[in-house]
């Protein structure tokens, strides 16, 4: 199968997903699997690209196991997070102001502004375990190894942080302080970085095959999104707001590739 066949089935097949799930959230009025749908929709989009692919078997077997990986963990997590805390809360708010602002009802407002938009970037960002399938040859080499490395890094260095902030935000006496110990006290978004690592590995793997090299997109988006867009500047604008002391923790830590703290 070549590019572009094996890209529109795997198109189709997300459309159909999301199209799937929105229909579900039509019911339950609440968008929030989406965030879990995030990280098991590229596993999904990873396996489809291993059956439909005559690739190096190693490195089908690196892309779709360390995407696999990553996945289910985060996917996972994020489905517990959501059944012990409920809705997001950043999405209600977001539907009122649309709401308010054009008149858009739930269906429409959830299926343009969440779905619409997820789908594409999930698309893009997985394109390392799409076009990294493709190709027989050459065998994973250094390169690809080095990529593995920073994969399974990533994925450990954002477990850790998913897990220390658990620890952190289940102990009531930490109510309204700062997480700024762990690996949280070199990086003020340990799962972020964890993320982009953990891509840009599989694009070092997939980037071994011609048809990889093109996958560059892929991490380049993740990356941008985490740092510019929906992940750092939501997340921090409001903890400036809300949590006494934060402003310093910026001032002290780096905001996303882990450093040594400032004073």
């Amino acid at each position: 199968m070549n590019a572009i066949v094996l890209l529109a089935t795997n198109a189709a097949l997300l459309v159909t997903l999301f199209v799937l799930l929105w229909l579900v959230c039509l019911k339950t009025r609440d968008v929030t699997p989406i965030d879990s749908v995030w990280a098991l929709g590229m596993v999904f989009l990873a396996a489809a690209s291993f059956l439909h692919t005559g690739g190096d078997p190693t490195r089908k077997a690196l892309l779709l196991g360390l995407c696999a990986l990553w996945g289910v963990r985060l996917g996972l997590y994020l489905l517990w997070r959501w059944r012990r805390h409920g809705p997001d809360r950043r999405y209600g708010k977001m539907f009122a102001m649309v709401e308010e602002a054009k008149g858009w009802g739930f269906a429409r407002a959830s299926l343009l502004l969440v779905f619409a938009t997820q789908a594409p970037l999930l698309f893009i960002v997985c394109l390392p375990v799409q076009l990294g399938q493709i190709d027989a040859g050459p065998p994973v080499g250094l390169l690809g190894m080095a990529g593995a490395s920073f994969a399974i890094g990533g994925i450990l260095f954002e477990s850790v942080g998913d897990w220390q902030l658990v620890r952190f935000r289940g102990d009531p006496a930490n109510a309204g302080k700062v997480l700024a110990t762990g690996l949280w006290r070199y990086t003020r978004h340990p799962n972020y970085f964890g993320d982009a690592l953990t891509w840009w590995g599989l694009y070092l793997i997939a980037a071994e095959s011609w048809s990889g090299i093109w996958a560059l997109p892929g991490p380049v988006l993740l990356t941008w999104t985490l740092m510019r867009w929906s992940g750092v500047p939501t997340i921090e604008g409001r903890l400036k707001r809300k949590r006494a002391g934060y402003q310093d923790y910026v001032r002290r830590t780096s905001g996303f590739v882990p450093w040594w703290p400032k004073g």
